[in-house]
This record gives structure tokens, C-alpha cells and sequence, in this order.
């Protein structure tokens, strides 16, 4: 009887009731899209579980568990709104889980997408304002702040960016692009360092929880108050996202919710080789692909796979549900190219059954337009496959604007790369930038000067395209490689010394770019030609480039000497929106202007 005993004690102690730690998503809404709506619950002893709701709002499918028992898969049909408690039992016990049926949102001023009519503001919110100081060091990732190091958090989050809403609007931003707020580890970043040094994830793009705002930054809370703010005064709202990996230390790594979750495991899988040319080669066999597709970023970044039915669905229920729940505008889509197409398809699809106007700009980092091209939706490529992607950045042309206005190199380099165009389903839809948070800023190149900042930001905001803007260049903040082009935008401390979001605190280099910036955006919300006016290049050498905008002429001189320019013109007298050179009559169709060195001149007919 004593070893019954014994033997009955032992076998208690290796049972146990099921736990419940999360669940994905923890609500959903009434009148959805999707709906079923597959629950993911997360906990350990949920083997041969049973799930029920504690009323009849939704009905629950048959739960699936994996091997280990610590995630089930169980499909929700929503029927009315409400709160529905979760029960979850098995032979040892039972436990609760909290899910809720919303109403949706009122569409009035929300889900809008984006276009040329707009002039996006990309902030990383880390280093632009700090508009919350009891969110700088919390409770639960203590150790992770100091302004003194460049890859640490430095105190800035989503409150900061409420506070100076107003000082976007008065630079005339119609758009800004966060990037990702998803919760990041709560200790340093050891797979990832630095000159042997650990890091943290200041930047969001290492998620360990895709249902949560980042605790440095604020709460869901007070993003869907961004939104809402920044909708009050016409501002939109783009959220960076990632479908394409996880952070190092996200849970599903040790523990994947499927055994295809990832592409391989974190003791064996492919290294990311970023051959990206073999995506468009139809030559290419998934041997030459698989490293591009399945292989882990940095080799540290696990790589989902979208293969997986499971995968695929919690990553395209996950986005709606950010859109849903904050009012968003668009997505800024990280590491596009290495994910199926295949799966952009269905994602994108998803995305416009429920938000038509919605859109997305996807990040493909190359310069070669043929590559580039390939990524953007409107055309069914040699695979098939319409990706539906709407935008994708312009780095193609990034590389000449560079070049051209920082090193004084030939502006012919420029009008070129828009020869390509052709290569484009919608080329006016590309997002085109001087700079973003993962190369050199503009003022650290060889050359540059302020005027020629200011010469690349009139032809940023007079041609084709979706004009961006990265926080910082509106007063040519200076800066290396990352993390030195990730600098705290100055004055969004209180401790702060200067503070360049008044005109007081600037310098005299600074506010010359402020004020030329603020001037083309209201030049550009005032004349739609600048938006929407096709355009079509007049002539270009290496030191003057000609084009039109509509009816608009926009002369650049890039030279460090004046320069006589000759451009066909309807008959008439045509103003200088930029008052560089004043009236100019054009007679027999022809006038012709002397344009000061690293000038510009914006030509409107009176």
C-alpha cells in the first residue's frame, strides 16, 4: 500500500491543471471579414483540452493542440458583441481565458490609405520626443535606458509624437510612417552586438509579442490617441510591421506553436545570403532561392514561414487587427522580398476585402529598378503572382538624388533612373525619400552642403511620387551609419539645451531648410499639378535638369555657376514660385531664364 502511495504521489505531481498565459487575438469584432477567427492560446498542460464560451455570442470549433501542449488552435465564429469568457478543461482541471467581440470603428476619416497628394514623415519614435518620463525605465525592463548610449532606448515614445503633432502640421506633413511599436525583449539583446557589446531593441524590429505596444513607448491605448489626434488635424498614420521574422527572443523560438512555424530551428537553418536577383530570375530553381526566402536575418532573426496554413493566417489576422483596433491608414511592410509572394497575394487581398482605400508600401532595399519593380502589385510577373502590393520604396532612384545633390555628381544619372519607369505597374504610387533610418544621412555624404539639401528636397517635392521625409532632414540633422543616423531629434527632451522644433532654438543653416521645406509643401498642397501633373523631362546635363509637372516647369541648376536655361513654354508670362528669378515672358513658345548656381526655380503660368 505504501508504494500505491508513493507511485500515486509521483504521478500527481507530473499532472497538472492547464494554465493560460495569452491569447492571439485577445479580441476580435462583430461583422468582420474574417470570421471565423482562429484563436491561438498560449499555456502548458493543454493536452486533450476541451474549450467552451461562457455564452452563446461565438461558437467555438474543435481545438487542436500541439505536441507539447502549450498551444491550441481553436476557431471562434462571431455572432454578436460582447464579452465571452474562455473556459479551457482537461482530465486535471480548468482554467479561464478573457476574449471580447467589439463593435467596429467608424470608417468616417479612418482606414484612407495613402497617395501622390501626400507628404509623409517617417519618425522613430525612440528618438523623437519624450513626452512621457514615467515610461523611460519600467518596472518590467529595467536597465534598458540611457541616452548616453546609442543603441539603448532613449526615452522617446508615442506621447511625444501627440505633443508635436502641431509642428508637423505647420511643416505641412499630411502623413507620418511609425516604425514598429511591437513589444521588444525586456533585457539586453545578447545574440546581437556591437563591438562585443549587447544592444537592445530600441528600434521595434525585434518582436516578442505581436499583440502588444512596447511598454517604453506606451500602451494600445494610447496609439489608437496618436491616431485619433493626428485624423482631428489631417494627418494620417502609417505603421511600420514585420511578417517576415521574429525578435531572437521571442517565445514561439524555443517553443514554435507548429513544427513548420519557422524555417528550420534555432540550433540548425539557413543564413540569410540576401540574393534577392534569384527571387526574379525564372531560371532559378528553390535550391538557388531557399537562403533569399527561408533564411534567418543576420542568421539571429528567426524566419517564419508563411508556407505554414497557421502561419499564414495569424500573420494576416494580426495586421488587420492593428488596423482595426488603432484606426490606421497604411503599413510600411519591413524586409518585403523574403517572403513568398505567393503569400503578399493573400495578405494584400485580406487587407482590401476589409479596407479598399487602405494601402501598403513595401521595403525592397536595391537600387536596380528591374529588381525593384518586380515587388510592386498591378501585374501578374512570370510566376503568376500579383503581389498587390500598392508602393514600394524608390531606392532605385534614391541612389542618384544622392549622388547628384550631395556629391555634385551629374544630374543625368537622375533623369535616367526615371527612363525605367516603364518597368513599373503605377511608378507615380513609389514612395521616393532622400534618406530613412537605415542608411547615412543626407548631410553626412562626401560634398554636402545646406543648398544642396534644400536643391534635393525641391526635386523631392516636385516630382513623381509620394514624397518622404526623415524626421531630422527638415534641419539637416547630421549623421554616420546606424545607430549615428538614429539621433535624438534635439528638443524633444526637456534637458535638452536647443530646441530645434522652434524656430528659436534653430540655427540659421537650419531654419533656411526648415522654411524651404515648409514652403514646398504648401506650394505643392496649393498647386495639384505639383501632385498630380504628369511629368515629363524637357532636358537635363550634368549640371541642369528640366522637366514639367502638368502645366508646372521646374528648372534645377546643380551647377556651382549660374546657368542660361532654354525650355519650351506656352507664350505668356510664367511665375517663380520659389522667387529665384521673378517673372519670365516666353515668347514663340520659348523662354529662357538665367538660373543662380544650386538653384531652383518652380514655373507657373499667370
Amino acid at each position: 500500500m505504501r508504494k500505491l502511495a508513493l507511485l500515486t504521489a509521483c504521478c500527481a505531481s507530473l499532472s497538472a491543471a492547464p494554465t493560460v498565459t495569452k491569447l492571439d487575438p485577445p479580441f476580435w469584432w462583430a461583422g468582420y471579414s474574417i470570421n471565423p477567427v482562429r484563436l491561438l492560446i498560449h499555456g502548458s498542460g493543454l493536452a486533450g483540452a476541451t474549450v467552451k464560451a461562457a455564452s452563446k455570442g461565438i461558437e467555438l470549433g474543435e481545438p487542436r493542440v500541439n505536441a507539447n501542449g502549450t498551444y491550441l488552435f481553436v476557431d471562434a465564429t462571431i455572432k454578436h458583441t460582447g464579452s465571452y469568457p474562455l473556459k479551457i478543461t482537461t482530465a486535471d482541471g480548468s482554467t479561464t481565458a478573457a476574449f471580447e467581440v467589439l463593435a467596429p470603428l467608424d470608417p468616417s476619416g479612418r482606414f484612407q490609405g495613402f497617395s501622390q497628394d501626400d507628404f509623409i514623415y517617417l519618425i522613430m519614435p525612440d528618438r523623437f520626443a519624450n513626452g512621457d518620463p514615467s515610461n523611460d525605465d519600467p518596472a518590467v525592463s529595467k536597465g534598458l535606458f540611457d541616452r548616453g548610449k546609442t543603441r539603448y532606448y532613449h526615452g522617446g515614445d508615442l506621447q511625444g509624437v501627440i505633443d508635436h503633432l502641431p509642428y508637423l502640421k505647420d511643416l505641412g506633413v499630411t502623413a507620418i510612417w511609425l516604425n514598429p511599436v511591437y513589444d521588444n525583449a525586456n533585457h539586453l539583446n545578447q545574440k546581437e552586438k556591437y563591438d562585443g557589446q549587447p544592444i537592445t531593441d530600441y528600434h521595434g524590429y525585434g518582436a516578442v509579442d505581436f499583440y502588444k505596444v512596447d511598454e517604453h513607448l506606451g500602451d494600445l491605448a494610447k496609439l489608437k490617441e496618436l491616431v485619433d489626434s493626428a485624423h482631428r488635424i489631417g494627418i494620417k498614420t502609417i505603421l511600420d510591421m514585420v511578417a517576415n521574422h521574429t525578435g531572437p527572443y521571442h517565445p514561439w523560438v524555443e517553443d514554435p506553436p507548429t513544427p513548420t512555424w519557422f524555417h528550420g530551428t534555432l540550433a540548425k537553418h539557413l543564413n540569410e545570403t540576401w540574393q534577392t536577383w534569384t527571387l526574379i530570375d525564372p531560371h532559378a530553381t528553390p535550391l538557388l532561392t531557399a537562403s533569399t526566402l527561408d533564411g534567418w536575418f543576420i542568421d539571429i532573426l528567426p524566419d517564419l514561414n508563411q508556407g505554414d496554413p497557421e502561419v499564414a493566417r495569424y500573420i494576416i489576422q494580426n495586421t488587420l487587427w492593428w488596423v482595426e483596433a488603432t484606426g490606421l491608414d497604411g503599413i510600411r511592410q519591413d524586409t518585403l522580398p523574403y517572403v513568398p509572394r505567393k503569400f503578399w497575394r493573400e495578405w494584400s487581398a485580406a487587407i482590401k476585402k476589409e479596407y479598399p482605400n487602405f494601402r501598403v508600401v513595401g521595403e525592397m532595399f536595391d537600387g536596380d529598378p528591374g529588381l525593384v519593380s518586380f515587388f510592386q502589385g498591378g501585374q501578374a510577373r512570370f510566376d503568376g503572382v500579383d503581389s498587390g502590393i500598392d508602393s514600394l520604396f524608390d531606392f532605385p532612384s534614391f541612389y542618384p538624388i544622392r549622388r547628384a545633390f550631395a556629391e555634385g555628381k551629374s544630374m543625368q544619372d537622375l533623369a535616367s533612373m526615371l527612363a525605367h519607369d516603364y518597368l513599373y505597374p503605377s511608378p507615380n504610387n513609389l514612395v521616393t525619400f532622400l534618406g530613412l533610418h537605415d542608411v547615412a544621412r543626407f548631410m553626412n555624404e562626401p560634398g554636402a552642403t545646406v543648398d544642396g539639401l534644400k536643391l534635393a528636397f525641391t526635386y523631392l517635392l516636385t516630382s513623381r511620387g509620394i514624397p518622404m521625409l526623415y524626421y531630422g532632414d527638415e534641419i539637416a540633422l547630421p549623421g554616420g551609419n546606424d545607430p549615428d543616423n538614429r539621433r535624438d531629434f534635439p528638443g524633444g527632451w526637456k534637458e535638452d539645451v536647443k530646441n530645434a522644433f522652434l524656430a528659436e532654438g534653430r540655427t540659421a543653416d537650419q531654419q533656411s531648410v526648415f522654411e524651404h521645406v515648409r514652403k514646398l509643401a504648401r506650394l505643392r498642397r496649393e498647386h495639384p499639378d505639383l501632385r498630380q501633373g504628369a511629368m515629363k523631362q524637357l532636358g537635363v546635363t550634368a549640371d541642369v535638369y528640366i522637366y514639367t509637372r502638368g502645366e508646372a516647369i521646374v528648372l534645377l541648376n546643380n551647377g556651382a555657376k549660374p546657368a542660361r536655361v532654354v525650355a519650351p513654354a506656352a507664350s505668356g508670362t510664367w511665375h517663380d514660385l520659389l522667387e529665384a528669378v521673378g517673372n519670365i515672358p516666353a515668347r514663340d513658345e520659348v523662354l529662357t531664364v538665367t538660373l543662380p548656381a544650386r538653384s531652383a526655380a518652380i514655373l507657373v503660368r499667370r
